[in-house]
């Protein structure tokens, strides 16, 4: 098994006992709750007269309901009302901070967490939700959890786990033009599977990754997850501490912050710790990546043939198959030019500010494509007053897009942001599932944003390393 990586340190450090089930019982230092997996688990709670334990651990917002359009109250959709409703009354009796939509601090739980400062290095981070792997961009250790282990966290603040071995990926050298890190944390699962994590939590490491901002870091380790991870970090250095300072749960006190970042520094992994697999992806390799089929390891280059399903794995033929039936996709052909009817820029993958100025840079001076519907959802209210006074939203306005208010919206279809009958979407979301953008014959396209924007433009996928050159050709 591993030793003296930051997994081990934060997991020992967190450790109450051993279980009886032979898992190990960890102390939680930050529970993130939204309003579709939390209200059964308070119920549980008063079923059994319990209290919340620690409700100053606890941080509440809205998201995957929450309309990205008219969010008057009462909400349009009842379902949507209700559970809106129902987490303001849970919140309220319990004293658990909530970022609801008035207090200009709501968003998508993932990215409300890292710009408020409530994620910190070193810390365990839970949330009813797949991908609180995000947070390990910061060097947490984060998790998803069910609704009863929600339960549980909520009346004892622990939560009961079994430790995972730990697999360093190395990526090397450096981001070409219109490469980001979606394109490397798609790549990482087109070739390791979607099952390739399973038993795993990834480290990330390499040159690329000491290279990428906050906001890259989050999407690779929000993707983890779809690669079988149990969660995913990177180490923290300078890059993650010039964040954090200057957050709402940071300390102002130079003094203090210091004796913060030294905790943050002895807690990264040890130059000599012992993994129990490691994996190196040449960066300067990469170009963009976009998905053909319906999982997020059907991944190709966007110039590199659509496999033959007889030249995958076995286990993995049929699968090709059914996908590359339901995506109106050739073995042999490349995912450049096919044609697009949505394009979203959002979710808890891409729906940061860097991510948005770089979908504004391909859209400014350009227009939608008649045949397309597109818009914009950034990920919190702060990013989204942040980009207004920019001027993002005007060039998005100004191009044709829809700008929208903060919300999960499209990327899992809970609202009214949903593909209609057989559309095809370029997305900058983190599944494409069949059905997962609300229509079950709707056609999910995984990209970064600025081929996206790119796709948005032209009404295809588009190589967004060729947009200059097109213009000339269409010119």
């Amino acid at each position: 098994m591993s030793e003296g990586t930051l997994y081990d340190k934060v997991w020992d450090r967190h450790k109450v006992t051993e279980l009886p089930t032979g898992q190990t019982q960890l102390f939680v230092g930050l529970h993130l709750i939204h309003e579709v997996t939390s209200p059964q688990a308070f119920g549980m709670l008063r079923e059994r007269d319990m209290e919340v334990a620690f409700p100053k651990r606890t941080h509440a917002t809205v998201d995957h309901i929450v309309p990205t359009s008219d969010q008057s109250r009462p909400y349009q959709d009842d379902a949507a009302e209700q559970m809106m409703a129902e987490l303001e009354e849970n919140v309220r009796e319990a004293g658990i901070e909530f970022s609801d939509p008035n207090s200009g601090d709501q968003g998508i739980v993932h990215v409300i967490g890292p710009e408020q400062g409530l994620t910190q290095p070193g810390t365990t981070i839970v949330c009813g939700d797949s991908h609180t792997s995000t947070h390990g961009a910061f060097g947490a250790l984060a998790f998803g959890i069910g609704t009863s282990q929600i339960r549980d966290v909520l009346a004892t603040g622990c939560v009961a786990m079994e430790k995972q071995k730990v697999r360093r990926i190395e990526v090397e050298g450096e981001l070409g033009d219109g490469v980001e890190a979606k394109d490397v944390i798609l790549e990482i699962i087109r070739r390791l599977g979607t099952d390739g994590g399973v038993g795993y939590v990834y480290e990330y490491g390499g040159e690329a990754i000491r290279n990428l901002g906050m906001e890259g870091r989050m999407s690779i380790c929000n993707m983890s997850i779809e690669g079988g991870a149990r969660a995913g970090y990177v180490n923290p250095d300078e890059t993650t501490y010039e964040w954090l300072e200057g957050t709402d749960e940071v300390p102002d006190d130079p003094e203090e912050f210091a004796e913060l970042k030294e905790y943050w520094e002895s807690i990264r992994s040890d130059e000599d710790a012992q993994y129990d697999d490691v994996v190196t992806i040449d960066a300067d390799d990469l170009e963009p990546v976009v998905t053909w089929g319906t999982t997020p390891g059907q991944g190709v280059g966007v110039t590199e043939p659509i496999p033959e399903p007889e030249d995958l794995p076995e286990d993995k033929q049929d699968t090709a198959r059914r996908a590359q039936e339901h995506m109106r996709v050739e073995p042999g052909e490349t995912m450049e030019g096919y044609d697009i009817d949505v394009a979203f820029l959002g979710s808890c993958t891409n729906a940061r500010l860097p991510d948005l100025r770089r979908a504004a840079r391909i859209v400014e001076g350009r227009e939608v494509h008649d045949d397309v519907r597109a818009m914009v959802v950034p990920g919190s209210q702060r990013v989204q007053r942040a980009a207004e006074e920019e001027g993002l939203k005007d060039v998005f306005e100004e191009a044709g897009f829809d700008w929208r208010n903060a919300g999960c919206s499209m990327c899992l279809g809970m609202n009214e942001d949903q593909l209609e009958g057989d559309e095809a979407s370029a997305s900058s979301s983190n599944r494409n599932f069949v059905g997962r953008q609300g229509s079950k014959d709707g056609r999910t396209v995984l990209m970064n944003p600025q081929m996206v924007a790119a796709a948005a433009i032209y009404g295809e996928v588009t190589d967004v390393r060729e947009v200059e050159e097109k213009e000339v050709t269409r010119a």
